[in-house]
């Protein structure tokens, strides 16, 4: 199905009906379901392969982390993407992301296209409770946000970077709420929560966590530790690395541990570890430079160090503890691994370009074939097969025993140099066509009854600015003229009358101005607005928290204002914000819009 079919109104209905169909009350148990087991799978943010005590690191302690390398299965080659938003697509869908709509990771590159079919679809279909708690990035406005995409239940935020982690607005199904503390304890209890309600019944639960991800933040209990501490073991090029950064990121992956400790308990009290399937990875490699087994690169680069990830995988009496599997592997293995693991069908109606590791997890392989794994970022290209890398700049690397990519012996095996480049400019020609269909696709509006476009997804025009340089979390300000305006770009899936909101902050010198929406198409427009009546100009968040200097997130509450009522058509749109009757220097600062469906 085309993202551009979905402009017109047949296409919106069918797309209701075939969404419908995967809701919760229409699953299909099948007979032995009591049998099947459960699945937790954890992914941590920007942490990286040598962010473990148990792969060598002495700079902290991760024992719970360990636990799952111990009493399961390791894959020593496994490998995700460069950066977050593309390998949640892979492991959501079992596809390479350029062929899911995902093209990087702010201003909606990082969403799903709504055709695709998730792993929590499947097993929502199954009869599994889903539930996921944390960082989603793969969509923020329905059909894309996690409850219509397989989970029942939903906690945590849809952005690619959240600005502050104490307390701070999340997403619960869909509504705005306030969090309660620390994100990742927060989050960790949700989980809790979840899996104890569903305990008899077999679950799956995700646990997207957004750490060690900046800003930086984390409670005094795990940074007391850090604080000042000497760095023994450091990145290869200790002149690169920015030791306040390392001492804040041990600490946010000593609390990750910390709650996967929790998590894991509540699976022993509740006698479900046994029939639980357990799975850790990481999305990217490190976000800064530190130790990391002597690897080249970081998060964002397409060398082993932004790419390796731990992956660890744990069933008590079914996976040997302790077995190490050196065969390469990836992200977009995992979909049909956990279908194999529990039964159940992964057929999601699109090509799946992952390989289930079952027979390697069980041991019952007979005969792996090889293959090579591909990675992208825009016009680059890098191929991992069995024993070499093919970097981004055509050398090639025998990562079998330079792991730290120091030796071209491209000229040493010029026929594998060959077929690797070969295969690399196949991928790259065959994803670049990806790429450019997901290029400048307007935001859904209307597939739900409310639809929420928050300043990440708008454009600015004139004076006005982003408060942060990563659009993800950020506001709009410095709005200080009539000329200027905010767009969106939209794709109106039902016609009918909105209700519009503005979440705002005004200073008390500025209330009086107008604030103004307008639909706009080439066939027509219409326009609403509303007077600011109350100044409403909270102070930032407090941020003593944030444990390295120059941080650049900025976040603050703000107010809702009805604008009035918008009749839309169907079809691509503009949404247009402009304001009149400046009282004072500025207009307001703006958080996002709503439109709600009357």
């Amino acid at each position: 199905m085309s993202m551009k079919l979905l402009q017109s109104r047949s296409t919106f209905i069918l797309l209701t009906v075939l969404m419908v169909a995967f809701l919760p009350t229409k699953r299909s148990f099948a007979t032995n379901l009591d049998q099947r087991p459960n699945v937790v799978v954890i992914l941590t943010d920007d942490q990286g392969w040598g962010d473990l005590s148990a792969h060598g690191n002495s700079n902290l302690q991760t024992p719970n982390l360990d636990s799952l390398l111990r009493d399961g299965a390791s894959f020593e080659s496994f490998y995700v993407c460069q950066v977050c938003a593309p390998t949640r697509a892979e492991f959501l869908t079992g596809r390479y992301y350029p062929k899911t709509g995902v093209s990087g990771v702010s201003r909606g590159e990082g969403r799903l296209n709504s055709d695709e079919t998730t792993v929590a679809t499947l097993f929502q279909k199954a009869g599994y409770a889903t539930g996921a708690f944390g960082k989603w990035h793969n969509g923020t406005q329905p059909p894309l946000h996690p409850n219509y995409q397989g989970f029942d239940e939903y906690y945590g935020f849809t952005s690619g970077h959240w600005g502050h982690y104490f307390s701070p607005p999340l997403d619960h199904n869909g509504k705005q709420v306030r969090g309660k503390g620390f994100v990742v304890d927060d989050f960790t209890n949700h989980a809790i929560d979840f899996i104890r309600a569903n305990r008899e019944q077999p679950f799956f639960c995700y646990l997207p966590l957004n750490t060690p991800h900046s800003p930086m933040m984390v409670s005094d209990r795990f940074y007391q530790k850090f604080e000042g501490a000497e760095i023994d073991m450091r990145y290869r090029d200790p002149a690169r690395e920015d030791i306040m950064m390392t001492r804040a990121a041990l600490a946010m992956v000593e609390n990750i541990d910390w709650n996967v400790g929790r998590l894991l308990g509540t699976l022993d009290d509740l006698k479900l570890a046994e029939n639980t399937v357990v799975v850790f990875f990481c999305d990217n490699g490190p976000n800064s430079y530190r130790w990391n087994g002597g690897m080249k690169g970081r998060k964002g680069s397409l060398d082993e160090g932004g790419l390796r990830s731990p992956l660890f995988i744990r069933w008590p009496g079914r996976i040997e503890a302790g077995h190490r599997i050196k065969q390469i592997a990836s992200a977009i293995d995992l979909l049909p691994t956990l279908t194999a693991l529990t039964g159940i069908q992964s057929t999601t109606g699109k090509p799946i370009d992952g390989r289930s590791l079952k027979p390697l997890l069980m041991q019952t392989e007979s005969d792996w074939p090889a293959r090579n794994l591909f990675s992208i970022r825009r016009d680059q290209v890098s191929v991992r097969s069995p024993r070499f890398r093919l970097d981004a700049s055509g050398k090639l690397f025998d990562i079998s025993v330079d792991v730290g990519q120091t030796k071209d012996v491209s000229s040493e095996h010029p026929q594998v140099t060959q077929d690797l480049m070969r295969a690399a400019a196949k991928y790259l020609i065959a994803m670049q066509a990806e790429f450019k269909k997901s290029a400048d696709r307007p935001f859904h509006l209307g597939f739900a009854k409310s639809t929420k476009l928050p300043a990440r997804d708008g454009v600015e025009h004139g004076t006005i600015r982003r408060s942060s340089k990563a659009p993800n979390n950020s506001f709009f300000e410095h709005w200080t003229s009539e000329q200027d305006s905010i767009t969106w770009d939209v794709d109106v899936l039902q016609s009918g009358t909105y209700e519009a909101l503005v979440y705002y902050t005004c200073a008390k010198p500025n209330v009086g101005i107008s604030v103004n929406l307008t639909w706009e198409t080439t066939a027509g427009r219409s326009t609403t607005s509303a007077k600011v009546i109350e100044a409403f100009d909270p102070p930032l968040y407090d941020k003593s928290k944030e444990r390295v200097e120059k941080s650049h997130y900025f976040v603050k509450d703000f107010a809702v204002l009805s604008l009035g009522k918008l009749t839309m058509e169907g079809g691509p749109a503009v949404l247009r914000m402009t304001a009149s009757d400046f009282q004072g220097a500025q207009a307001i600062d703006v958080h996002s819009i709503e439109l709600r469906r009357q």
